[in-house]
């Protein structure tokens, strides 16, 4: 590894969960060393004084799309969006590329495609879409950092929905391995959809067409599940304020394994705001009211929700329908990678002070993932993932600033707060207010034999 020395004094730095003046300094890729006050300020290489100066961002939930679909996002152009949206690890879905990432074969591909163009730090998840544990074995043994189901068709048929009773079969088998089993928690059920094929355009008869009570009931199996097994188990991008008491019950009463995420969407913009022919907001589940969504936030703030995370699913503007308007064609899935911090902060600024929100985005999901000893943190030996930002200043998100394969997405237009200064990966400035630096500094995680995890 190129030595990378230098020392980063800021004000305002995330230091034993405060917000301290403080100098770190950096040594091949690391942590070496942090000096708190202002002795070594103006010795300092960078001083981002009124800055913001915290750990870089953890995003467990992102559609890259590579290898097969790199005509709607690939490895280069999400991490590039990911360093200028202050985001230094990410962990890939095993959809929507093809091959999806089933088995070690599929993982290979990924690793290969991936290889030299990743700007940030990216693991990989294994999908399961039966009970063939064998296949899915060679997967997590061949580095895959757990195992991603859907409850519901995924939207490519590749991707079929598990069964049930399938389900019962893997999570028994992956519960010994304490890897987590991450679940998109819809149960479509048989119900008439007249109202959206006569009005395919109305947001409103979107919304009714997939309601809360796919994801309650869906919940509330997984949960039976959860406690049948142990396993651990995390419910994706939560988005019904009406499943929060059962979630409640089975972790603070139960105890069980659970855990929740949700994303920014679903706190920033609602179903009262969103007009007909939108179809740039469709995803699934859908954004939901504005009283449901600040149930997610009090949930949040509660620490009933986990982590944050974006769910970015990007697709090119003829698959999001943008002309026709048509919310029963549309691909589901919101481009949002780019924003977690911004879109994050200004849902939740009036709800949460600075101290409850940076954990939210950093170490919760670091430690979701495995990587809590290493990334998440300002800390001596920790690696040198760092975003520096401005949560007071506000502006509008201009298309042009976007780094998508496609400049879509429903944040463009919105006004954010959040200026984001510089972003570094392994001790390597990837993103200033310049743009991106040349330098693809971003590692592959994978999870080793021992359950350790590797950086290459």
């Amino acid at each position: 590894m190129k030595d990378t020395s230098f020392s980063i004094f800021s004000d305002r730095c995330w230091v034993d969960n405060q917000l301290l003046p403080a100098t770190v300094v950096v040594s091949m890729g690391r942590i070496a060393r942090i000096v708190l006050g202002t002795s070594m300020q103006d010795a300092a290489n960078f001083d981002f004084s009124g800055k913001v100066l915290m750990p870089g961002l953890i995003d467990p939930h992102v559609h890259i799309n590579e290898p097969g679909r790199t005509h709607w996002e690939g490895f280069e152009t999400a991490t590039n969006a990911a360093a200028a949206g202050g985001i230094t690890t990410l962990v890939d879905m095993p959809l929507n590329s093809s091959p999806v990432t089933l088995d070690e074969e599929s993982l290979l591909l990924k690793l290969k495609s991936a290889k030299g163009k990743l700007r940030v730090n990216c693991g990989f998840w294994a999908g399961a879409i039966d009970d063939n544990w064998d296949r899915l074995k060679t997967a997590l043994d061949a580095g895959c950092l757990g195992v991603k189901v859907f409850l519901t068709h995924s939207g490519i048929d590749e991707f079929p929905n598990i069964q049930m009773e399938q389900l019962d079969r893997i999570m028994a088998q992956l519960a010994p391995l304490s890897l987590p089993l991450l679940v998109h928690c819809e149960l479509d059920e048989e119900m008439e959809n007249a109202a959206l094929k006569s009005n395919p355009q109305s947001y409103q008869a979107y919304l009714a067409s997939r309601p809360r009570a796919w994801e309650n009931n869906a919940i509330r199996q997984i949960i039976t599940l959860c406690e049948k097994h142990q396993c651990r188990t995390h419910i994706v991008h939560l988005s019904s304020s009406e499943a929060l008491e059962m979630i409640r019950k089975a972790k603070t009463e139960d105890r069980l394994p659970l855990t929740v995420e949700t994303c920014p969407h679903y706190l920033l913009f609602d179903a009262e705001s969103i007009p007909d022919a939108s179809t740039i907001y469709k995803c699934a589940p859908p954004i939901r009211e504005k009283d449901n969504n600040q149930q997610l936030k009090w949930a949040l703030k509660e620490g009933l929700l986990d982590f944050l995370a974006t769910d970015h699913s990007p697709a090119p503007p003829e698959l999001k329908e943008l002309e026709s308007g048509d919310f029963l064609k549309a691909w589901g899935g919101v481009a949002g990678l780019q924003f977690l911090l911004q879109a994050s902060w200004t849902a939740l600024k009036e709800e949460l002070s600075l101290k409850e929100f940076i954990p939210l985005v950093t170490l919760k999901p670091a430690s979701f993932v495995g990587l809590g000893s290493v990334k998440g943190k300002l800390e001596e030996g920790y690696d040198a993932d760092f975003v520096v930002w401005d949560p007071e200043v506000e502006r509008k998100i201009e298309k042009a600033e976007l780094w998508y394969k496609h400049r879509v997405s429903p944040y463009v237009g919105k006004m954010l707060f959040g200026e984001i200064y510089a972003t570094f990966v392994g001790g390597q400035k990837v993103f200033d207010q310049d743009g991106l630096s040349e330098i693809t500094s971003g590692q592959t995680i994978l999870r080793k034999a021992n359950g350790k995890l590797d950086l290459e």
